[in-house]
């Protein structure tokens, strides 16, 4: 007979089957590509396979299977139908690539856990479509590598927690200014000058990280194409070294390696990838671009806190302004649960629980500062 452990490890791993399972249910049914959508098509069902087993296994011992699912899937699967594959596709490899290893060191999963891999491998490939790929031989496989794939370009995950940044620093700064018994008039422009001030530091800051790294990637490009002009043979030596440390026999990184420095474009995209970990056709991205999303994104968590001193006062106005701020960081924690490993429930108790904390934190310090200065 199972623990009362195993039961519910049986259980989790059921419900994560059938969330993977739905998710890419959705992504079959709303993606275009026919090639792409058959693949989404396979991967849920190998998700239902594996799901059953855990199924039964529950019924082995007496137990009935949860139906139904959780409110990450089903935000997970509006995501999908509002933004489209693209969009979560980042987050989901990145999932992926956490459970690869959930079902190893078990010999009776041992097939799954083969599946598991090969999933993994698969959506990071999917997510990473339409990007250059790394300048290859005939006989080289993709040089991206896994933890670049998957910690970066990360879409969702920075539009929550830039709608995070606002929120709570907007919070934070009303609860300070009401709790030093300010006026609706002051608190409500402390609340719009801290939305503004925010955003624009933001979006700022955003512009200055992204150009001074597109800068940099600039330089090390343009270092890089001096070097192979002046010193090919010693570039076609490193890119010969590079592929040897990929696994080749030294006879084929070389024979790669002079193929490759035939087109000096290829062979400089090769460098820049290999050598330098770097994108040519990104080179950090845009920076207006993130400037301009960075600000909407903070603007949009800001505004919460703010809503109730448009139409109300006094202590109305901040038993709303607290209400609206819950909801909006209990949806946030939610958003988090997509990409935290944790369920949607704990993540988002947790978020409310620690941005009423910063805020009773503020409101005490403002009445204290309000007291001391009256």
């Amino acid at each position: 007979m199972a623990s009362a452990q195993e039961l519910r490890k049986f259980r989790a791993n059921l419900a994560d089957e059938l969330h993977s399972a739905a998710i890419y249910e959705t992504l079959a049914q709303v993606e275009r590509d026919e090639s792409r959508k058959q693949v989404f098509s396979e991967l849920a069902a190998s998700e239902r396979m594996h799901a059953r087993v855990w199924a039964d296994k529950l019924k082995a011992h007496g137990r009935t299977a949860p139906s139904g699912f959780n409110a990450k899937t089903y935000l997970m699967k509006g995501l999908v139908h509002l933004l489209g594959p693209r969009f979560v596709l980042p987050s989901l490899a990145a999932a992926e690539f956490a459970d690869r290893n959930k079902y190893a060191g078990n010999p009776d999963t041992a097939r799954m856990s083969e599946d598991e891999h090969e999933h993994a491998n698969v959506v990071q490939a999917m997510a990473n479509a339409g990007k250059p790929a790394a300048a290859q031989g005939a006989d080289i496989a993709q040089a991206e590598s896994w933890h670049r794939g998957v910690t970066s370009g990360n879409d969702l995950r920075a539009a929550v927690l830039g709608a995070n940044d606002g929120l709570v620093s907007n919070f934070c700064l009303i609860m300070g200014v009401a709790g030093a018994g300010t006026g609706n008039k002051a608190i409500l422009l402390t609340a719009l000058a801290g939305l503004i001030a925010g955003a624009c530091s933001m979006a700022l800051g955003e512009w200055l990280s992204v150009t001074n790294a597109r800068e940099l990637a600039q330089a090390q490009v343009s270092k890089e194409a001096n070097e192979l002009e002046h010193s090919p043979e010693s570039e076609e030596h490193e890119l010969a070294l590079i592929y040897k440390a990929k696994g080749l026999s030294a006879d084929e990184a070389k024979r790669v390696a002079s193929q490759l420095m035939q087109d000096k474009d290829k062979a400089l995209d090769a460098l820049v990838r290999e050598e330098l970990g770097l994108d040519p056709a990104e080179l950090g991205g845009n920076p207006w671009s993130a400037a301009g999303v960075s600000f909407c994104l903070f603007a949009i968590g800001a505004i919460f806190p703010a809503m109730p001193f448009l139409w109300s006062s006094g202590m109305p106005a901040i038993v709303q302004c607290i209400g609206f701020s819950v909801l909006a960081l209990a949806a946030i924690g939610v958003f988090t649960s997509l990409f935290n490993g944790r369920s949607a429930g704990f993540s988002a108790v947790r978020q409310v629980l620690v941005g009423l904390a910063a805020a009773a934190f503020t409101f005490g310090v403002g009445r204290v500062l309000g007291v001391a200065t009256s």
